[in-house]
């Protein structure tokens, strides 16, 4: 297996750095090939994306990323900043989906700031498109207004659109995720007042006549904000556009999906893992791998830095993918 190491910036690096010891601990066979991105990718190429990173990613069977951005860019050419090599790598590559998982492991749930009995159990998904939408659609800048309020004045101006084929492909991706989960589905949309989400609604009520097993539902947007932190288990999949499902993995995650900047100090960044650990079988190949990543976790836990925080995540995912875990 191939693996493109993008790093990127600032706290990119770090989370890159632990996230690769991990993958040492487990003892499998990877090839890995780093490339710079985003601010490293401008100062090594002049470009966030460059020539050669786009390469090695499309050569890669899996992306490693970590994160891109800083404040001494923001003078450059909006095409130049480093946020450009995320919009490039999911244009060139065709990644027009993002599927968000918000799970409440047990031992987290005091940990929300939401109410336990609002979140306790909770394992929703959300479906983003990813390839469309205001980020993607052209024409875009800044101009001088000729008609509006202010003829004269600079005006900002950008593009919201869709393509019926655009918004078939992430309709089916929802529907089918839908159909191996609770079999029900809210297309999140804005339909009242835009006439891109009246094009969205009219597809996903259109696609969904191929899956009568699933449940459809539409909701705006605004409510729709409100009701995944009021009665977040109310959902099961939920799928929306690229801005709108920007904006929700944002809030989501800090309100309930639990990354470790929510943690309590006291609470150690074992406390998941050792759950897993007691639910994964005697098998000694397991308990040596589990052992070999306890070892990393003393380690980073000893510390108290912002390295164990960035690499908790990881962490809980690999372990549930190496034991099998869902």
């Amino acid at each position: 297996m191939k693996i493109a190491v993008l790093p990127g910036d600032g706290i990119g690096l770090e989370i890159i750095t632990e996230a690769l010891k991990v993958l040492n601990a487990l003892g499998e066979s990877f090839e890995m090939e780093t490339a710079p991105v985003g601010g490293a990718g401008y100062e090594a190429k002049g470009h966030p994306l460059p020539e050669e990173t786009l390469k090695i990613a499309k050569e890669a069977d899996a992306i490693l990323f970590g994160a891109v951005g800083d404040f001494k860019y923001d003078t450059l050419a909006r095409e130049l900043r480093p946020e450009q090599a995320i919009l490039g790598l999911r244009k060139h590559l065709g990644l027009f989906a993002n599927l968000r998982p918000a799970i409440c492991y047990p031992e987290l749930t005091a940990a929300s700031s939401l109410k336990p009995e609002l979140v306790a159990g909770l394992n929703i998904l959300i479906v983003r498109e990813l390839n469309g939408d205001i980020y993607f659609g052209s024409p875009k800048g800044i101009r001088t207004a000729t008609d509006g309020l202010f003829p004269g004045a600079r005006e900002g101006f950008d593009t919201m659109r869709y393509s019926e084929p655009e918004v078939e492909r992430i309709a089916h991706v929802a529907f089918q995720a839908a159909q191996k989960r609770q079999k029900r589905l809210c297309s999140v949309d804005k339909s009242n007042v835009l006439e891109t989400f009246q094009l969205w609604k009219d597809v996903m009520i259109r696609i969904g006549k191929e899956y009568p097993d699933v449940e459809l539902t539409h909701m705006y947007v605004d409510n729709a904000a409100m009701q995944l932190v009021k009665a977040p288990k109310a959902f099961d999949v939920v799928v929306t556009g690229n801005m709108f499902g920007d904006i929700f993995k944002e809030d989501f995650d800090k309100a309930i999906e639990l990354m470790p900047n929510e943690l309590p100090e006291h609470q150690s960044v074992r406390n998941y893992l050792i759950g897993i650990k007691n639910q994964s079988g005697n098998t000694e190949a397991n308990l040596t791998k589990i052992e070999k990543l306890y070892t990393i976790l003393e380690q980073l836990d000893q510390r108290r830095n912002t390295n164990w925080r960035g690499v908790y995540p990881w962490l809980v995912k690999l372990f549930q993918l190496h034991l099998g875990k869902n």
